[in-house]
């Protein structure tokens, strides 16, 4: 499956890079060098293309960091979208000594 993903990614990237050749210099990449828009390779490539960004929206969904590893190695996900509340932290000693001067000069 992770071959599967990466060939996506590329032909996604690929695409996005197309998009943006014709977006700032009216260049279409794909068309260039298949024989036009409407050749069927062209057409090929243009719905690989979008195929493969249906199959990236799985990434938006994969963990992230540690757990990204920890969850692709073992080819199981999970997905734990709890919270954890802990008590909070005693912050009595970072006390500003500007208070205690204040405190000083009050008495």
């Amino acid at each position: 499956m992770k071959t599967i993903l990466r060939i996506a990614l590329v032909l996604t990237i690929v695409g996005a890079i197309n998009w943006g050749l014709i977006g700032f210099f009216r260049f279409d990449l794909v068309a260039s060098l298949f024989g036009g828009q409407l050749a069927p390779i062209s057409r090929v490539v243009y719905a690989l293309v979008g195929l493969s960004g249906l199959a990236c929206l799985t990434l938006l969904f994969m963990p992230i960091g540690d757990e990204a590893e920890e969850t692709m190695g073992s080819g199981q996900r999970n997905f734990d979208y709890s919270t954890e509340f802990g008590e909070e932290e005693d912050f009595s000693r970072y006390r500003n000594k500007d208070d205690d001067r204040d405190k000083e000069n009050k008495e």
